[in-house]
């Protein structure tokens, strides 16, 4: 078996000059698109190898299969929580950032492979990760939400839909789209959205 100190001194002399070794939000984002290519189920090595490391590298940032998978999905519920705000300083309306937001949102549901499902039989932690997810997410698609209906000259206290319903509403829509090529969970959540606003998009 190769010992994984032989894979970090060989990832060491392939490494170019002057390149500092990878931290743990590297081998995250690494991980994550592993994920999205191959499933949860992918081998260590094949994450290192996106890396750039070896494989005892990224076990000694996550010893374990659960504690890999469980830091992959924060690190996908971080990065779309901190698009919001992003979206919504660098886009030319609140109606855009929020349908652009939303999309990064469905592209995370679709993609993730059974990120949750990876604790199987471990339902504390399942649990401690839908409350992260809705803490983090939801107060972020309430705010653009917001943003966006006051763009239209319209009431939050009027609104459809809230945050939540908004986006339990996006995670029923996306159920089945991993698996069915003809579904077109975008075209059906744009369309919860204009719901959600109020009525039609507002025009150019």
């Amino acid at each position: 078996m190769t010992d994984p100190q032989d894979d970090d001194r060989s990832a060491a002399r392939t490494r170019p000059p002057g390149r500092p070794r990878q931290d743990p939000q590297a081998l995250l984002a690494a991980a994550a698109a592993v994920f999205v290519e191959s499933g949860v189920d992918a081998p260590v090595r094949e994450i290192a190898a996106r890396a750039g490391v070896g494989v005892g590298t990224v076990y000694r940032h996550f010893p374990t299969r659960p504690t890999l998978v469980v830091a992959v999905y924060r690190h996908q519920v971080e990065a779309c929580a901190e698009a919001g705000p992003r979206l919504l300083a660098e886009r030319s309306s609140p109606e855009e950032a929020l349908r652009e937001w939303i999309a990064l949102f469905v592209d995370f549901l679709v993609t993730k492979h059974g990120l949750p499902g990876a604790l199987r039989g471990d339902d504390a932690g399942s649990d401690a990760l839908h409350a992260y997810f809705v803490g983090r997410l939801v107060p972020v698609c309430a705010s653009l939400l917001e943003a966006a209906r006051l763009d239209r000259g319209l009431a939050g206290g009027d609104a459809p839909l809230d945050g939540y319903s908004l986006l339990r509403g996006v995670g029923n829509l996306c159920i089945g789209a991993a698996t069915d090529p003809d579904y077109d969970a975008d075209r059906l959540v744009q369309a919860l959205v204009t719901g959600a606003l109020g009525g039609m998009p507002a025009g150019p």
